[in-house]
């Protein structure tokens, strides 16, 4: 969608949806209230655009903007003449052709703190096995990872689109405090808010300096060229190895510093049960998105959250072996409990049949009917 289209669309709400970008990991986007009752958001393993469309996910994936684009035209071409019934991509413009989305996967921030990544030809970078020790996260400023090569090779690529396409499109996987801390510090960081709770909160404040700066500068040079984003997704995907207290203890802080910096603001908790972490999730401003696993209690998060656009993540393993009755009550269960939503499918695998992705698409349509 246009920039401007989608800015005008968006204003009346601060609620986002569910997207995932061709070749990226899922992320959000501004909602312009055209969202469906059961809105599906597909995505797919990066091994599935390697087979079908022969594209090469290594380094030069992550830094040639020109390469990433070609490639992504033969990508895009591919899911819509698979699935012309899906409405989870611009189909009028090839604007989101010129995008940084998916630039280095979703280590951008642990890359500019001096973790390496390796890349592979069909899969997302993953970080080297060595994670930084305390001594070494204590040494780290926030001008060192902000002005870091990573991201001047970011801003470099920018610079790249907007004079060769216009409009620099896309969406960083930023991640969050409690993600980064992990990536960057390993499972040390659990026992660190017991063992080292200063050093936690020291650690965490400024990865918060980090991605308020970062993204708004970052958003800021995309509203320049004409592409409007001004939001921030905090990435909690271990959260569930935490407790509820001591989310609200270490992390709900820094969160709520990163909602008060951006226009729109959402949780991202991966495909585990929410409901424990409900009711501390309550207390952030501006919750205009999330999502959860199945085994959340599901009509407990819409009646807390009325005003939230709100998302399951479906398991891929499931699209691919259930029975499509088993689905279809998954579906039906979705639309009584979490309904108005977005059914997150990210990660298709290459091996799942496109007849699979296409009956849930039937079945979502069928329960929009009906309602």
């Amino acid at each position: 969608m246009h920039s401007e289209t989608l800015k005008s669309r968006s204003l009346h709400t601060t609620k986002l949806r569910h997207y995932v970008p061709l070749g990226s990991p899922a992320r959000r986007e501004a909602a312009d209230g055209t969202e469906t009752v059961m809105r599906v958001s597909l995505g797919f393993e990066l091994a599935w655009y390697h087979q079908r469309c022969g594209v090469d996910f290594s380094q030069r994936w992550h830094t040639d903007p020109y390469y990433r684009y070609e490639a992504l035209k033969r990508m895009k071409a591919e899911v819509l003449e698979a699935f012309p019934a899906a409405t989870c991509w611009d189909r009028s413009s090839d604007v989101d052709l010129a995008s940084i989305s998916g630039c280095y996967g979703i280590y951008p921030i642990p890359h500019a703190c001096g973790i390496p990544i390796q890349y592979a030809p069909d899969r997302y970078p993953e970080l080297a096995s060595r994670r930084l020790s305390v001594k070494e996260i204590e040494q780290l400023t926030v001008r060192q990872i902000v002005e870091s090569p990573v991201f001047a090779d970011v801003f470099r690529q920018m610079e790249c689109i907007e004079r060769e396409w216009g409009a620099i499109h896309g969406y960083l996987s930023w991640q969050g405090v409690l993600n980064n801390a992990f990536h960057i510090r390993g499972q040390e960081i659990f026992l660190d808010m017991y063992d080292k709770p200063d050093f936690v909160h020291q650690f965490f404040s400024l990865l918060t300096e980090v991605l308020i700066q970062l993204a708004q500068c970052v958003q800021a040079r995309q509203r320049e060229s004409g592409f409007f984003v001004n939001h921030f997704t905090v990435s909690n995907c271990v959260l569930n190895m935490i407790s509820p207290q001591a989310y609200e203890d270490f992390v709900l802080p820094y969160d709520t510093r990163v909602a008060h910096s951006f226009e729109r603001f959402g949780v991202h908790t991966c495909e585990w049960d929410v409901t424990p972490y409900l009711e501390v999730l309550r207390k952030l401003p501006k919750m205009g998105f999330l999502d959860m696993g199945m085994m959340s209690d599901m009509a407990r998060v819409t009646a807390m959250f009325p005003d939230t656009r709100r998302a399951v993540l479906y398991s891929p393993v499931k699209l691919q072996e259930a029975s499509l009755d088993e689905i279809r009550q998954d579906m039906e269960q979705i639309w009584r409990e979490l309904a108005p939503c977005d059914v997150a499918m990210p990660e298709i695998q290459p091996t799942t049949p496109d007849s699979r992705v296409k009956a849930l698409l039937e079945i979502c349509r069928a329960l929009e009917t009906q309602s």
